[in-house]
């Protein structure tokens, strides 16, 4: 009997693992779980062809045989056994699975970080549903109501207490000021940490972080605008110079920027660890803030 597509409409990765260490199994094992990759059997994930998968794959090839393992990539079609219905059929009920997941912690009224991850992770797990699964519609709605509850408690950050708070290391300007305002105003107990982002940790100012750069908006000013915080003339007057300093684009051109551009290069400059140049940032913010939102003297 003649195969109809003898490329095939799957991309096969198949791979053996050495036996140890157990954080290479794991470190694999998630890799694929990112990719949105189907087991077929216990060495072999499959995704629809593509160039993107074909990428993923390969450089997932790599990461194996560099570690010991052994992988091929391989285009197939099925000629018996699982159909291509039944494979889709299988993606969709995997995204399903995830979707629900999201739904549920939606319906749980999270706090205002743990929805902008929901969010986030509603998109990746959209990125990898090829084949429409139908639990979407439900978790996209689920998100969009707990996002609008949080709007009308006014963005309340009552619950954010003592969370991790992850940046990449050798902070500056956007990232001392974001540790000062999530410190002072958002979450007075927060503790931070300097690299790759962790499980559990609130991630900002880094790539893909819970609270980044979005479009013209640096970090500081993101976190001011989804905490409800804008209606603070001196935390917008912070902001206006952060994002000068930051963003390089003289948007504001506030008077003060220059001289609080220099203050920070020295900060930075005079403090090699992350913590240090946090902490006295923080002082300089402090006073600032201070200043500003003090009343005229009286005429």
């Amino acid at each position: 009997m003649a195969v109809k597509d003898t490329a095939g409409r799957w991309l096969l990765l198949i791979h053996q693992l050495p036996p140890k260490p157990d954080y290479f199994r794991v470190k694999i094992w998630r890799r694929l779980q990112a990719l949105g990759a189907l087991p077929i059997k216990n060495s072999v994930y499959a995704l629809p062809v593509s160039d993107q998968a074909t990428e993923d794959f390969q450089w997932l090839r790599k990461e194996i045989t560099a570690g010991g393992g052994e992988a091929s990539v391989c285009r197939a079609a099925f000629v018996d056994g699982l159909s291509d219905a039944q494979i889709e059929t299988l993606f969709r009920s995997a995204r399903d699975a995830e979707y629900a997941e999201v739904t549920r912690a939606a319906e749980q009224q999270a706090s205002i970080v743990e929805t902008a991850r929901l969010e986030r992770r509603l998109r990746e797990i959209a990125a990898l549903d090829h084949f429409g699964a139908g639990g979407r519609k439900t978790a996209e709605a689920a998100v969009a109501k707990l996002k609008a509850q949080n709007t009308t408690r006014g963005r309340s950050t009552k619950r954010i207490r003592g969370q991790t708070w992850v940046t990449r290391p050798d902070v500056h300007v956007d990232r001392i000021a974001s540790a000062w305002l999530i410190k002072r105003f958002i979450d007075p107990k927060a503790r931070f940490i300097f690299g790759d982002a962790r499980e559990g940790a609130v991630s900002f100012d880094m790539f893909d972080g819970d609270y980044t750069h979005e479009g013209e908006r640096c970090t500081f000013e993101v976190l001011l605008h989804r905490f409800g915080l804008e209606q603070d003339t001196a935390l917008r007057a912070i902001a206006e110079m952060v994002h000068d300093v930051d963003c390089k684009d003289q948007k504001f051109g506030r008077d003060e920027t220059a001289g609080f551009a220099s203050l920070i290069a020295g900060i930075v400059k005079r403090n090699s660890r992350d913590a240090a140049r946090i902490a006295r940032g923080a002082e300089l913010l402090n006073d600032f803030y201070e200043s500003v939102r003090q009343s005229p003297p009286e005429r």
